[in-house]
């Protein structure tokens, strides 16, 4: 080979090795770089008309399982767990249009169509923690979680976890936290799991006994998971440096064991709207109650009294659904960039809170108006044909 052809394969070797040093250099700065939210597109992949806000409902899976009168009292022989004999009885019309139970796979598969057929985005699944693990695998609140990810439909509505830190379930110290953590990068991974600026979204009752040092681990166990770490809303006050990283609610509740008031729908909604408050460091995830009316489960074995909203109705809800959004658009820097919010709830028949299809609304009216707002493309519509 003559020396001139040798020196200039040489010399473009020389060139694309110095270029492929300045691109890998370039990669990681921009790597390191802070990046910009993702931008959220106008119009889904086949060109239909996005969502006005992506939906959210809480999932409460207190109607599977065992009931613990089964045994000994005849209403609760095949009971669901948290029935009660007041909201059999005296609030018929909460029950769903498929009974009191919904842990089947069919039934699932049904709720999936409804919800996603009115505008509903996603299922937040609440989740319960315990030291000892069988007893996480065997709760029936997973119940419906578990068959969530075996419904053959569930390509059509996404999830997310709400880990029910409270009394019972109560998460304490930084080695339940990260055992938590590894228990939860499984559901994180999943690829219907919502995201927030791609991460995924984690959302913490009673945020109050966070660990900072859970937190990180989470954090870290999600890299190493391939994931970009992990969005962490705070159901109420929840600190930055702790390692929240949004803001939202459960619920919000008026008279809280104040006594058996009837107050007005509105009063429940202003509370709510109260605690829409966020920051670019916080964004917040604004929440809207279905209903609050907890008597079914009041008594010596249940709640105090409460004040109940018994006059809401769908055009009110609509009404409220609107106004959520119209906050988001108005204060872009406050919220996210996928306008997220949640509602209480989908199924929370015991405390007054439900979207669901019951025989008391078989035509779903809250869903349509849910819809009506959230997808003003799709009214008059017909529903798909359930499972």
């Amino acid at each position: 080979m003559p020396w001139e052809t040798r020196s200039t394969i040489v010399g473009r070797k020389a060139t694309a090795a110095l270029v492929a040093v300045l691109l890998a250099g370039a990669a990681v700065a921009l790597a390191e770089a802070p990046q910009p939210p993702p931008k959220v597109p106008s119009e889904s992949a086949a060109g239909q008309p996005l969502p006005r806000a992506r939906v959210g409902v809480y999932y409460f899976e207190g109607w599977a399982g065992r009931h613990k009168l089964a045994d000994t009292a005849a209403w609760a022989k095949n009971a669901p767990t948290h029935l009660t004999e007041r909201l059999l009885k005296e609030f018929a019309d909460r029950e769903p249009i498929w009974g009191w139970r919904d842990d089947s796979l069919p039934i699932m598969e049904q709720q999936i169509a409804w919800a996603a057929d009115d505008g509903v985005d996603f299922f937040s699944f609440c989740w319960y923690w315990s030291k000892d693990e069988k007893a996480i695998r065997e709760d029936p609140k997973h119940t419906g979680l578990e068959l969530y990810l075996k419904a053959k439909n569930n390509a059509r509505l996404r999830f997310c976890l709400m880990i029910a830190n409270h009394a019972g379930f109560l998460l304490q110290g930084t080695e339940e936290w990260k055992k938590a953590a590894d228990l939860w990068i499984p559901y994180l991974r999943h690829k219907q799991y919502v995201t927030v600026g791609g991460r995924p979204l984690l959302i913490i009752f009673n945020p109050g006994n966070g660990d900072q040092a859970g937190f990180e681990y989470l954090q870290q166990a999600a890299r190493k998971a391939g994931l970009p770490g992990v969005a962490v809303a705070a159901c109420g006050e929840g600190s930055v440096t702790t390692g929240y990283t949004h803001r939202t609610r459960y619920n919000v509740v008026p008279g809280w064991f104040k006594g058996p008031e009837a107050h007005q729908y509105q009063e429940l909604f202003e509370a709510h709207k109260a605690e829409w408050r966020g920051s670019p460091d916080q964004p917040c995830i604004p929440a809207l109650a279905a209903g609050w009316d907890s008597r079914p489960w009041e008594g010596p074995e249940g709640y105090k009294p409460c004040w109940y909203y018994p006059d809401r109705t769908p055009e009110q809800f609509a009404s409220f659904v609107r106004q959520t959004i119209a906050w988001m658009e108005k204060n872009p820097a406050q919220t996210t960039a996928e306008k997220l919010m949640l509602i209480f709830a989908w199924n929370e028949y015991g405390e007054g809170g439900w979207l669901a299809p019951t025989k008391g609304d078989p035509d779903a009216k809250y869903l349509k108006a849910l819809r009506s707002v959230v997808r003003p493309d799709a009214v008059g519509k017909p529903r798909a044909v359930r499972p």
